[in-house]
C-alpha cells in the first residue's frame, strides 16, 4: 500500500491535475445537501458555509502533499502581475457594475447582453445569511478568502499553466522537458478557451480576457509564482469588491 502511495506522489502529472480535480468536483456537493427552507438551520439552507472550508483543507492538503513538485521562483515580474491583476479583475467587474446602472436608468436590455456578463450578480456565497451567528459569519468569510487568495491561486495555475501550457506544447516530449513560459498561439488559444469554459457562460467573458492576461504573465516572465501572485491579488480585490457591492454572484 504505501508503495502504491510512495509511486501516486512521485507523479508530477497527477501532482499538476489532481488538486483542480478534486476541487471542481467538490464544487458541485453543495447542491446535494441544500435545501431551501428558511425554518432550517444554516447549515442546511446554506450548506457551501461548511463545505467550503472542508473543500479548502482538502486541496490544501493535496497541495503539501504534492509540493516537491511545484516550481514557482523566480519570483520575478511581480509588479506587472500585480497590475495586470487588478486590471483583469477591473474588466471582468465592468458588465455588471455597467448592468446595475443601466438598469437603475430604466434602459431595456435585449437577452444576448447576458454573454457579456451584464446580468445581475446577487445572487451566490453570502455570508449575510449567518448574520444572526457572528462568529461562523466570520470564521466563514475568513475561509473564503483563505480560499479564493491562497488556494485557487496556486489550484489553477499548476493547472492551467504550470502544466497545461506546457503539456499542449510538448506533443511527443515529456511535458517537463518544456521551459515554462514558452510561447505558442497554438497553446495560447486552446488553454485560454478552456480557462474561459471553466467557468459560467456569464462569465465567459471577463474569463477569456482573465486567461490572456495570465498568460501574458507567464510568457514574459517565465515566473510561475508571479502567475500564482496576480491570481492572488486579482482574487484579493474581487473579494473586498464583493464584500463592498454585495455581488455575491461574483464569488
Amino acid at each position: 500500500m504505501f508503495a502504491h502511495l510512495t509511486r501516486f506522489r512521485e507523479s508530477a502529472t497527477v501532482a499538476h491535475v489532481l488538486p483542480l480535480a478534486v476541487f471542481m468536483l467538490l464544487n458541485s456537493v453543495p447542491g446535494w445537501f441544500r435545501i431551501e427552507n428558511p425554518e432550517l438551520p444554516w447549515y442546511r439552507q446554506a450548506p457551501e458555509h461548511w463545505l467550503y472550508p472542508l473543500q479548502t483543507f482538502l486541496t490544501g492538503g493535496l497541495l503539501l502533499f504534492f509540493a516537491r513538485h511545484y516550481r514557482l521562483a523566480p519570483w520575478r515580474g511581480l509588479g506587472l502581475a500585480a497590475v495586470l491583476g487588478l486590471i483583469g479583475i477591473a474588466f471582468w467587474v465592468a458588465p455588471a457594475w455597467l448592468y446595475e446602472r443601466l438598469v437603475a436608468s430604466g434602459t431595456p436590455l435585449p437577452g444576448w447582453v447576458e454573454w457579456l456578463g451584464l446580468v445581475e450578480r446577487k445572487e451566490g456565497f453570502n455570508p449575510e445569511v449567518l448574520s444572526a451567528w457572528p462568529a461562523w459569519q466570520g470564521a466563514s468569510l475568513g475561509m473564503r478568502f483563505v480560499r479564493m487568495v491562497v488556494v485557487v491561486p496556486l489550484i489553477e495555475e499548476i493547472f492551467w499553466r504550470g502544466f497545461l501550457m506546457r503539456y499542449i506544447g510538448a506533443g511527443e516530449r515529456d511535458w517537463q522537458q518544456i521551459p515554462f513560459g514558452l510561447h505558442s498561439w497554438r497553446v495560447f488559444g486552446v488553454v485560454t478557451l478552456l480557462v474561459m469554459l471553466a467557468h459560467n457562460p456569464v462569465d465567459y467573458l471577463g474569463a477569456f480576457v482573465w486567461g490572456g492576461l495570465v498568460y501574458f504573465v507567464a510568457v514574459r516572465t517565465k515566473s510561475l509564482g508571479a502567475c500564482v501572485f496576480m491570481h492572488a491579488v486579482g482574487n484579493l480585490a474581487l473579494g473586498l469588491y464583493v464584500c463592498q457591492t454585495r455581488q455575491w454572484g461574483f464569488w
